[in-house]
């Protein structure tokens, strides 16, 4: 499909089906931020959640920091995954987030496990890492083929995840993914019809949306249709807008091409997320400054609208044909260089 069709769908997507977000009464912690409803659930949860992975990599005293950043700002939705640190992450929620505020929040946790035994293990270790009794949310996570798919599915991983769910130890379910949108196409078709699905998360952002292989114009409609949130992450692309990264004090990666600043601003990549139907943008943050600096950006949010939209997605085609931006993009999805 060319790029001209991708942006026809952009253009269409919110345009057939308004999504905003609601104004949210302060709760006990203190003010909260707009919600919007996830999915078929009946369910209202902040449209900015605080991500876990670099949680579970920067420093004890700014993981925390920035937890109690996060509830201060009015976040109440909180991301991680078993494989965060690995395990640091969810141990540092338990101890700075659940143990005061587990009634206040919406917890969502992840596994890469691909049999039942392992799903049921992470699941149990999850809980006990958590401190808590029961997950909000548990993803079947990084799926990165529809092979990949298949072969979880046929281990009984979602068997697993749906016997949690009837023990109240789970208490919704979905699946994630950031290498290659016919992976989530694969669980869609898998599941239809009586889908186990509450959530969906995968990356958003304009160079995902200016892509052949986007995110954005393949597997948001689908979710649409089937009644699934989308749950958008990578809304900076891992940080390769900025042109580097910096994790654990040393330069983890960098590249002579940032499409920040100079092509998008922040607010263009947050806003652009927030445009789009999805219940909840999931930002990394490993400090306070950072949450902060995201938590503005949404109070300050209006809707774009398509034409906004495809304007930055028109301002990164090239990054997208390149494809190193997306670098967690599936190699074989990528268009030549």
């Amino acid at each position: 499909m060319n790029r001209r069709k991708f942006l026809q769908i952009l253009a269409g997507t919110t345009a057939a089906a308004p999504f905003t977000s609601l104004p949210s009464a302060p709760d006990a912690l203190g003010p909260v931020l707009p919600q919007r409803e996830l999915g078929k659930s009946g369910l209202r949860v902040t449209c900015l959640g605080l991500g876990g992975f670099h949680i579970g990599w920067t420093t004890e005293s700014l993981a925390q920091a920035t937890i109690e950043a996060a509830l201060e700002e009015g976040v109440r939705f909180f991301d991680t995954a078993e494989s965060y640190g690995p395990h640091t992450s969810e141990e540092r929620y338990g101890r700075y987030l659940t143990p005061r505020y587990r009634e206040h929040i919406f917890l969502m946790t992840k596994s890469m496990a691909r049999d039942a035994a392992t799903a049921r293990r992470d699941i149990e270790e999850s809980l006990r890492r958590l401190a808590t009794d029961h997950l909000d949310l548990w993803q079947i996570h990084s799926l990165f083929t529809p092979d990949d798919v298949d072969e979880r599915l046929q281990a009984g991983v979602l068997a697993e995840a749906l016997k949690a769910r009837d023990e109240g130890k789970v208490r919704h379910i979905g699946f994630t993914g950031h290498a290659s949108p016919s992976a989530h196409l694969r669980m869609l078709e898998r599941t239809a019809g009586t889908s186990p699905f509450l959530t969906c998360q995968y990356p958003v952002n304009p160079v995902d949306a200016a892509s052949p292989h986007s995110f954005t114009g393949q597997v948001l409609p689908a979710l649409q249709e089937a009644g699934i949130a989308s749950l958008a992450m990578k809304t900076l692309a891992d940080g390769r807008f900025f042109g580097r990264k910096i994790q654990g004090g040393k330069v983890a990666w960098e590249t002579p091409n940032p499409v920040v600043p100079g092509v998008l601003s922040l607010a263009d990549c947050i806003h652009f997320a927030l445009s789009l139907p999805v219940s909840v943008v999931i930002t990394g943050a490993e400090n306070p400054d950072f949450l902060r600096e995201k938590s503005a950006l949404v109070r300050s949010f209006h809707q774009m609208t398509g034409d906004e939209r495809n304007a930055l997605v028109n301002r990164v085609a090239s990054y997208a044909a390149e494809g190193k931006v997306e670098y967690y993009k599936a190699k074989e999805l990528r268009l030549p260089a």
